[in-house]
């Protein structure tokens, strides 16, 4: 192979093997693959009303007070599915438009705090206050403290998920953290503890909800008990339901592995060039097989356009490095490793490395040992893969509810079949889940740091990976 960099006519650098041309990448450009936001998340009219719960633009009056359609929708879910929440700080967390999903305990502390009015919402559930002349409430201490411990709640068949953050992916009982999470350096196994949920209060508010009849609710999700989590499994079936809506998700994968060539000749050393070239390659196949993937999906004809275009403006990057750590993982963390090995930073790069990829770095090191502890099966991944997608909290969305009607039928469907796969696994469901809303925290860092970082951040975050694979 001829050396002295890149050949004539776009040909590969030196020890490349197939490598693309370096000319159409280069670390000052903008992220190859990435997305214009639509016109429907376009910068809206500044409103002078500001949430009292996050300072977000406010919607309206809602459950008494100013508030944004975030809070409002945390709120309602809050109290109609009696969750209690969980601070691992000092229960004085910042609320902000940014920071409002780190910690739903504050965040609902701040609900009450600032007088939402909990007999506001509808007993049913449904859109609409049950009273639309309720103002704010002032409620003592006392009462605030008994409904942040649940004890407002007791006597009631349904428990609450027990957690340190909140997630925009709201299931039933899903109580995700989005960013309060557990140490980035502690092992997988000190993950957060979550207590299983009943779904007493689901069925009644959910059961009667007319949908096509491949959508239709599993029976036996709603069988459950309070103490159900005591009962030793017992060896069961995977309802018909679940099976056809896996094999819809799995037929729309596309599983083969990366073209994008990862070879590379011993002893060659790679610049950050020729590496941010290669990452942004692998962006653009993984972005191109999440547009495909959108197609072939079973509900692609039931939203509109404008809301798929919303859904994947949002979750792209989410959705490529879900499949990064899981179906893609073994060339990742092993092909790619194998080239980021032969580039070596320089001091300047080492020394400007900043706090935004550290924490990045860390938090991709914790997730990665996570999921190589679960070993998420193709079938697992599917339905995280769509429940991430379902986001219903996204701005600029026409028809939410329909979302948030999809997004819990997957999110059921994961839960069965983990549950029929892994029955002496109780707690590999709520795991699974947890996961999620860390990508997405993890996804939305990664904006902010520098592009020129990214070879050093790749660098660092296999090699530890590859790292502690091999000492296992």
């Amino acid at each position: 192979m001829p050396g002295g960099g890149e050949g004539k006519d776009g040909a590969a650098p030196a020890g490349w093997i197939l490598w693309p041309p370096l000319s159409q990448s280069h670390p000052t450009q903008a992220r190859p693959g990435s997305l214009k936001a639509p016109s429907c998340l376009a910068d809206e009219r500044v409103d002078q009303r500001t949430c009292l719960i996050c300072g977000d633009r406010a919607t309206g009056l809602h459950y008494g007070i100013i508030s944004c359609e975030g809070c409002k929708g945390f709120f309602k879910r809050s109290i109609c599915n009696k969750r209690v929440y969980r601070c691992s700080r000092d229960k004085n967390c910042v609320m902000s438009r940014k920071q409002r999903n780190r910690c739903q305990y504050c965040r609902l502390l701040k609900c009450l705090q600032m007088g939402m009015n909990r007999k506001a919402i509808r007993e049913d559930g449904m859109p609409g206050g049950r009273n639309k002349s309720i103002g704010p409430v002032q409620i003592s201490e006392e009462e605030i403290e008994r409904i942040m411990s649940g004890q407002e709640f007791e006597g009631e068949a349904n428990m609450s998920w027990s957690n340190n953050g909140d997630s925009d992916h709201s299931s039933p009982g899903n109580g995700v953290s989005e960013s309060n999470q557990p140490s980035p350096v502690s092992t997988p196994s000190s993950s957060r503890s979550v207590e299983l949920n009943g779904f007493a209060a689901l069925r009644d508010q959910y059961l009667g909800t007319p949908v096509s009849t491949h959508y239709q609710y599993l029976p036996h999700l709603f069988s459950y008990s309070a103490h159900s989590a005591l009962v030793a499994p017992q060896p069961r079936s995977l309802e018909p339901q679940s099976q056809g809506l896996i094999s819809q998700l799995l037929c729309a994968e596309d599983l083969e592995p990366l073209g994008t060539p990862m070879l590379i000749e011993d002893g060659y050393k790679v610049t950050q060039a020729e590496l941010f070239a290669l990452l942004c390659r692998l962006a653009d196949e993984l972005l191109f097989r999440q547009i495909a993937w959108i197609k072939k999906l079973p509900f692609f004809c039931e939203l509109s356009i404008k809301d798929y275009t919303c859904l994947l403006s949002s979750t792209w990057q989410e959705l490529i490095l879900l499949s990064s750590l899981t179906v893609y993982s073994k060339q990742i963390f092993g092909d790619l490793a194998d080239v980021t090995s032969k580039y070596s930073p320089s001091d300047d790069e080492l020394h400007r490395f900043s706090e935004e990829g550290m924490e990045v770095m860390e938090r991709l090191i914790y997730l990665f040992r996570k999921f190589n502890q679960l070993k998420v099966s193709n079938e697992e991944y599917a339905c995280m893969k769509a429940i991430n997608f379902l986001n219903q909290d996204i701005r600029g969305l026409t028809n939410a509810s329909q979302l948030e009607q999809l997004n819990k039928r997957y999110w059921y469907v994961c839960q069965d079949f983990t549950e029929y796969k892994y029955p002496h696994q109780p707690n590999r469901f709520p795991d699974l889940m947890m996961c999620l809303p860390e990508i997405r925290y993890i996804a939305g860092k990664m904006v902010n740091v520098p592009l020129e970082q990214l070879p050093l951040l790749f660098k660092a975050v296999l090699h530890s990976c590859k790292t502690s694979v091999s000492k296992e």
